[in-house]
């Protein structure tokens, strides 16, 4: 009876490390557990901080990991508030509900050409990378606490603030976090 041997293919090794990707990248997103107490407030406000960066990456040899080093230039921020379009939006809400400022000044040639460290460097084109911090400010034990959140919980708190409702939050590890978030449609203050 003939054996069948399994031949490489690289298609399924790019198709098996671009799946890796996408899940690590997804996994990422939400990296906040929701695995502590919960508070009910209402008095809160949701931030999506959103920044635009132009990159640029120099090496003597694209092929040698060693020789690669970045630059960054000009960047724009908006900070979005409770799903509000802020002052200075420029596009949006885009597919996750944010607004994003006016792109920054691309580079110039000689600003490109400035940031060379030697001569036979090679660049790559400018690359615009998106970035985008949440948080959540809430009053808590006679404090205002401000932590950083995840897109969900910021959707679901920017959804409560438009209905009028609380929210309750849940703190991930060591209450360093929210994981979590509820509309709540009655709260006695």
């Amino acid at each position: 009876m003939p054996t069948s041997t399994p031949q490489f293919s690289p298609f399924r090794w790019v198709q098996a490390g671009a799946l890796g990707l996408t899940l690590s990248l997804v996994a990422g997103c939400d990296n906040y557990p929701a695995t502590g107490n919960t508070v009910t407030t209402g008095t809160y406000e949701a931030t999506a901080t959103v920044t635009q960066t132009w990159q640029v990456e120099y090496a003597r040899s694209f092929d040698r990991r060693q020789t690669i080093h970045a630059e960054t230039f000009d960047s724009n921020s908006l900070v979005n508030r409770n799903g509000l379009r802020p002052e200075g939006a420029a596009t949006g809400p885009d597919d996750n509900g944010l607004f994003w400022p006016p792109l920054p000044p691309r580079p110039t040639a000689d600003e490109l050409e400035a940031r060379k460290r030697e001569p036979i460097e090679q660049r790559t084109d400018p690359t615009l990378l998106k970035d985008v911090k949440y948080a959540i400010t809430f009053d808590y034990d006679g404090q205002r606490r401000t932590l950083p959140t995840t897109r969900t919980v910021y959707r679901e708190a920017s959804q409560a603030y438009a209905d009028q409702q609380a929210l309750e939050v849940t703190f991930g590890p060591g209450e360093q976090s929210i994981g979590g978030a509820r509309r709540i449609a009655r709260f006695d203050r």
